[in-house]
């Protein structure tokens, strides 16, 4: 066998390499920035020089494509910013870097536990009910059924009709409640921009392969706000408290309006409750746990149970103090917690939501 050994030109590697690459890069630094185009491209500068990914003029050629193709362009002060095709590719980019780590998921439907109408077959029969499709019947066990009789006068009758078991495609509505308190970036870790990227990932999810479900996002601070789904890649932490009870009521209100058979939130924190709205002003305790706010936000958790709504808890954080409350919100709401680490939410968020979508519906 003869292998030949051809000259390694390092920079026609790095521009092949990077192409790709380097978009995924500036997305990274454009969520990080939330849309700031002039931070990002200093971060971008800063990182090419430490790391050797090219010179000057490399910069300004990049900076050049990024208006070419459309990504960035000026504002009327002339101040560059992101535009709406940047906004799409940080969005396939997060359901690319997310879906990444779903070993062993496919991209089709969600479906349900429950038999009913809908596409597929299941192996499965059943006896026919009044109202079932004729396309749905098992011939070879309704005539089966019919021989056990007798073949001298075989006649087939409404009792011996067998029908396929279908699977039932169940409709979703979800919140996903997002921490914007002043923790989520406390201590130089940067916990939001995770967060934003999975909330991203399964706004493009549910648009893309599930287009009857709902997805509703708030974010929760000293107060809760539903936001667009535009916002998103801009999302800022503030100097603000953690208002979870605010968070579980507003995400209530908007799941009261659905209509979807299962509804469900998902919320992603990494602090302990420490306000609650009171008489029009905010009752604020950041040391331990206030057992007031605590006994408030439980409250909402329990009411979320009775109305049927899951409370599905990702946490990113495992302090101890923070790992008991949730612990106590999960069991009041008989949800579900996880405890995940950075790099793995977004996993961890997407394979819930299809294994969610698979329960009983009754």
């Amino acid at each position: 066998m003869r292998i030949a050994y051809l000259q390694f030109d390092e920079n026609e590697a790095r521009r092949r390499l990077n192409k790709k690459e380097l978009m995924k890069l500036w997305n990274h630094l454009l969520l990080m920035s939330s849309g700031d185009v002039q931070q990002a491209l200093e971060w971008l500068k800063q990182l090419a020089q430490k790391y050797g990914i090219g010179d000057e003029e490399w910069f300004q050629d990049f900076v050049a494509s990024l208006q070419n193709e459309g990504f960035i362009e000026p504002n009327e002060l002339g101040i560059l910013v992101p535009t709406k095709k940047a906004e799409r590719a940080i969005r396939k980019d997060s359901l690319d870097q997310v879906f990444r780590n779903l070993e062993g998921l496919g991209s089709g439907e969600h479906r349900t536990s429950k038999s009913g109408t809908s596409l597929e077959r299941q192996p499965e029969t059943r006896p026919f009910n009044f109202g079932d499709l004729s396309s749905d019947i098992d011939y070879k066990i309704s005539i089966t059924n019919a021989l056990k009789r007798g073949i001298d006068d075989i006649a087939l009758t409404e009792d011996d009709l067998a029908v396929y078991e279908t699977e039932q495609f169940a409709s979703c509505a979800t919140v996903l409640m997002i921490d914007i308190s002043h923790s989520m970036i406390l201590y130089g870790e940067d916990r939001i921009t995770p967060a934003k990227r999975v909330a991203i990932a399964l706004a493009e999810l549910i648009q893309t392969k599930y287009p009857k479900d709902a997805l509703e996002v708030i974010t929760f601070g000293d107060d809760a706000e539903k936001i667009s789904l535009s916002r998103l890649p801009y999302l800022q932490v503030g100097p603000f408290h953690t208002n979870t009870k605010a968070g579980l009521q507003l995400a209530q209100r908007l799941l009261a309006r659905k209509k979807h058979t299962n509804k469900q939130i998902f919320m992603i924190t990494d602090g302990k409750p420490s306000c609650i709205l009171e008489n029009g002003r905010h009752y604020k305790n950041s040391f331990g746990l206030d057992p007031h706010i605590v006994a408030e936000t439980l409250k909402e958790a329990d009411l979320c149970r009775r109305r049927n709504i899951t409370i599905s808890t990702f946490m990113i954080a495992q302090d101890q103090i923070l790992v008991d409350f949730i612990d106590r919100l999960t069991q009041t709401n008989k949800g579900r917690a996880y405890y995940s680490a950075l790099d793995s939410l977004g996993g961890n968020i997407l394979v819930d939501y299809m294994r969610n979508r698979r329960r009983r519906v009754r």
